[in-house]
């Protein structure tokens, strides 16, 4: 039996390929504007959002091909989101997973086309793959549902507005569903329907995703007080005095948190054939150091 690392490495070896085909020899005169999308979109990272796709894809008993143009879609939304949430009106950030931030590199107006064009083509990209058009039609419901203003969009604003006052645990969770945990319940649900897999399914991925994100919202509060700028590839304590869970609880509650969230997502895995590598990853998730 494959172990996580081994699964990550094959699956993320052939993602990569599909990123890198992207926007070559694309022979436009909007040259700068294509360096500037791959420029963020191939600068690393763990790729966790469309390893859950491809994840759950597999899951439910389907070939994870099946999923490659959602998977590509989940992660070029990231990516803008990325680019947009480290421009100066934002969080106003120099680096990124250890490079120099976009607008650092081309400019700020150059980065905010770039987000804008990652998030535009990546329908585009998620409609011309080989999903059929019921499943091409569902996820982008639930792809756009997830990244809008109902989703990670709506967050970064109630995130903006809760810059100026303590907030409640409840809005803290109001921020962290919708501006971490909207995309992460993307990714596990197109999976679900690349794969053509039952309401149940859906459901539970739904559910997984919900508590694997908290779990990983947590985490990454912790990491900005605890862990090490070289292994994260960005500059730690920056979200001292924001609306964090280590705010709200305090370092050893927010272990205790990551644990039972944790333990809730894999629980909500006994609809699936399969549940080994999201069982794995969302353990390794849970203590992780960057």
């Amino acid at each position: 039996m494959k172990t996580l690392h081994d699964t990550w490495q094959q699956v993320n070896l052939r993602f990569e390929a599909l990123l890198k085909e992207l926007y070559l020899d694309h022979g436009e005169p909007q040259a700068l504007l294509f360096e500037a999308m791959n420029y963020s979109l191939l600068a690393g990272g763990k790729r966790l959002r469309p390893f859950l796709t491809y994840s759950f894809c597999q899951a439910v008993g389907a070939d994870a091909a099946r999923a490659d143009s959602a998977a590509l879609a989940i992660e070029m939304i990231h990516t803008y989101s990325l680019i947009h949430d480290d421009l100066p009106c934002m969080d106003n950030d120099d680096y990124r997973r250890g490079k120099l931030t976009n607008h650092k590199v081309y400019g700020e107006g150059i980065a905010a086309l770039a987000g804008d064009g990652l998030l535009t083509d990546a329908f585009r990209v998620l409609t011309s793959g080989s999903l059929d058009a019921a499943k091409a039609c569902a996820c982008v419901r639930v792809l756009s549902q997830n990244a809008g203003p109902w989703g990670m969009v709506g967050g970064q604003v109630l995130d903006i507005l809760s810059e100026s006052r303590t907030c409640t645990r409840q809005e803290v969770l109001d921020v962290q569903s919708r501006k971490t945990g909207g995309l992460i319940r993307a990714a596990c649900q197109m999976g679900v329907i690349c794969a053509g897999g039952s309401d149940e399914m859906l459901r539970a991925a739904g559910t997984y995703a919900d508590h694997l994100g908290l779990a990983f919202q947590i985490r990454d509060d912790i990491l900005d007080q605890t862990g090490d700028a070289a292994l994260l590839g960005k500059a730690v304590g920056v979200d001292e005095g924001k609306n964090t869970f280590v705010r709200l609880y305090g370092l050893e509650a927010c272990e205790a948190m990551v644990l039972e969230q944790t333990e809730l997502a894999i629980n909500a895995l006994a609809a699936f054939r399969t549940q080994e590598v999201l069982t794995e990853l969302a353990r390794n998730m849970a203590v992780r150091n960057h």
